[in-house]
């Protein structure tokens, strides 16, 4: 089952990997993937260059960033490849746990599941609800 883990943080902290948590996230990446229990990971960019889309009352609306409302926001993802919702905790508790003491993030775990779209979904043909 595939779990898509949202790293939650405050961008506005100041505080910058050090290079031993650079490598540290490194070498734990690369066991993961090395164990396929890591499908993809990325960080995002900061809020300032990313824009929010609306809906609201049939009204579409965008904000560029920077979100200063926004105490947390989503710095990243990882794709988690697990049997059990508990091993894809314990996946994350890996991850947070090289991050030490000075690190204040919290990372959502969901399953996902259902036919993917995309454009290897749609190269296999099983995109519904897609006009082609």
């Amino acid at each position: 089952m595939r779990f898509l883990a949202m790293i939650r943080l405050n961008e506005n902290t100041g505080l910058i990997p050090s290079e031993q948590l650079v490598r540290d996230m490194g070498a734990l990446l690369d066991d993961m993937t090395r164990e396929g229990t890591m499908v993809r990971t990325a960080p995002l960019r900061p809020t300032a260059e990313g824009v929010r889309v609306r809906q609201r009352h049939g009204q579409i609306v965008t904000t560029d960033g920077p979100f200063v409302e926004t105490k947390e926001v989503v710095g990243g993802f990882a794709i988690l490849q697990a049997e059990t919702m508990q091993d894809a905790v314990e996946l994350t508790k890996r991850f947070l746990r090289i991050h030490g003491d000075e690190w204040n993030i919290e990372i959502e775990v969901r399953p996902y599941g259902g036919p993917e779209v995309g454009a290897e979904a749609d190269a296999r043909g099983d995109t519904p609800g897609l006009a082609r």
